[in-house]
């Protein structure tokens, strides 16, 4: 009876232990499974995962080629403060669609009619920025005398495109072709080269302002550096022979340096602002593109350029609106309390240097097998009114001409990038090529508020000027007046 219960025992035991086995064996196989089912998941989830990066990779180079491609803000010159809604507003371009939609024989008997001189030892120029305020100013005065032009310009919103595209309509009514482009649309670049042999580039499309640069630095890094490397690879890897190239530098350069009035030879390592730092950037690579391609290059420093078809954002411009909508109008004093400064310089003066650093240029020396022949011209000017004047004599003028009082508000100038003063020391633009400016800012800004009350249809009362407010003689004075309202 003992062992027999023992054995009942041991069999129930055994019994027991094979029922755990058992379970325990479905149990493994459960979990073997499982594991095989998640594995097999994790696989199908990873795959799905890659293929779907993969299809936004695709998309987003379909639609931006790269990331420098987005929304570039391109315009000319330098300035301050621009209305916010609209430069918000910028909408993202396709370089890919902008090439697409070029090309065809129509299209290159275009390209070629609008760059081809028409007088004996013409130019021939492509104009980056074309439907800017310097662009359009220069475009003009080249083709008046007979050089060829073909502009690029992408309408971008940093202030209103319709002021641009009624520049374009201007440049349009003189036989100059605007082509809707970016300067970072490499392989349109390339087609005109192809289409047309262009003596010259003038590059004068930039990302302009001073204080926006700390709402969107990257449009700044994508338009004055990328978009300045873009237009000279192409002009040293592929134009044959190659172009030589003026481009808009900027006085901003100069940042905290202190020495009056501003000269070449100082130093320009101290940037204020991220804009004078990308164009400081700009003027070491074409040191760069110089030294390795033999591009003949030249830089133009401008200060506080001004006058007719100007730029919304700069302030004599938007001043004016102020003074004409009764807002406030905010001046800002250094923290010393002394009147911000500023060497305004009057665009016909700007354009007359403008040529000159192109008719001087000098030939570029490389070709497309990488070799050069010798050195190449590498120079910068400062182009520049020489008399720095108070912000609040130039309100005090625009109150003058419009007939109106300003709301002034003065503030202490914050450290957003903007300096005190600007002044410029013109003497090697001067021995190089003659340029010397003639224009004071009362005359300056006569024909400025001509324009204003005209291309806005303003019911405004404005001021007869003062004899002495030209400084020029009364037949030169016609000239410039005309000159003005036509450009």
């Amino acid at each position: 009876m003992p062992s027999s219960g023992i054995t009942a025992v041991d069999a129930a035991a055994k019994g027991m232990k094979l029922e755990r086995y058992a379970s325990g064996g479905a149990l493994l196989l459960r979990r073997a499974t499982s594991a095989k089912l998640v594995s097999a998941s994790s696989h199908l989830l990873f795959r799905a995962t890659v293929l779907a990066t993969l299809a936004l990779v695709f998309l987003f180079t379909l639609h931006y080629p790269s990331l420098l491609s987005r929304s570039f803000h391109l315009s000319a010159g330098g300035g301050g403060g621009a209305d916010d809604g609209a430069r918000s507003s910028a909408s993202h371009r396709s370089l890919l669609m902008s090439s697409a939609s070029y090309g065809g024989a129509a299209w290159e008997k275009e390209v070629r009619r609008s760059a081809r001189p028409s007088r004996d030892g013409g130019i021939s120029v492509l104009v980056t920025g074309a439907a800017g305020f310097v662009g359009t100013h220069c475009s003009l005065a080249l083709r008046a005398r007979g050089d060829g032009v073909l502009g690029l310009d992408n309408f971008n919103s940093y202030y209103d495109p319709s002021l641009k595209r009624a520049r374009q309509a201007l440049l349009a009514s003189r036989g100059v072709l605007v082509l809707d482009a970016d300067i970072n649309d490499a392989p349109l670049l390339e087609r005109l080269f192809d289409v047309a042999a262009f003596t010259h580039v003038l590059h004068l499309a930039a990302q302009a302002g001073v204080r926006y640069a700390m709402e969107a630095p990257q449009t700044y890094v994508a338009s004055n550096v990328a978009g300045l490397v873009s237009v000279l690879e192409v002009a040293a890897k592929h134009a044959d022979p190659q172009p030589a190239v003026v481009w808009a530098s900027s006085s901003s350069v100069y940042g905290l340096n202190t020495d009056a009035p501003f000269s070449e030879d100082h130093r320009t390592d101290r940037p204020a602002s991220l804009y004078a730092a990308t164009k400081k950037a700009g003027e070491a690579i074409a040191h760069a593109y110089n030294h390795i391609y033999g591009l003949s290059i030249t830089g133009l420093r401008f200060f506080t350029v001004y006058g007719p078809w100007g730029r919304p954002d700069m302030a004599y411009f938007f001043f004016a609106r102020s003074i004409v909508a009764g807002e406030p109008v905010t001046l800002f004093r250094a923290a010393d309390g002394s009147d911000a400064r500023r060497d305004f310089t009057y665009i016909d003066d700007v354009v007359k240097g403008c040529l000159g650093a192109l008719d001087t240029a000098g030939k570029s020396t490389g070709s497309r097998s990488g070799r050069k022949s010798g050195p190449a011209p590498l120079r910068v000017y400062n182009l520049g009114n020489t008399s720095p004047v108070p912000v609040t004599r130039m309100v005090a003028i625009l109150e003058k001409l419009l007939g109106r009082k300003a709301n002034k508000r003065v503030v202490t100038m914050p450290s957003n990038g903007d300096v005190p003063f600007t002044h410029a020391n013109v003497s090697h633009a001067a021995h190089d090529f003659g340029y010397r400016p003639t224009t004071s800012l009362e005359a300056g800004l006569r024909h400025f508020v001509d324009w204003f009350v005209s291309y806005y249809k303003l019911d405004a009362k404005i001021a007869k000027p003062a004899a002495a407010d030209d400084d020029k003689p009364a037949k030169k004075k016609k000239k410039n007046k005309a000159m003005s309202a036509s450009s």
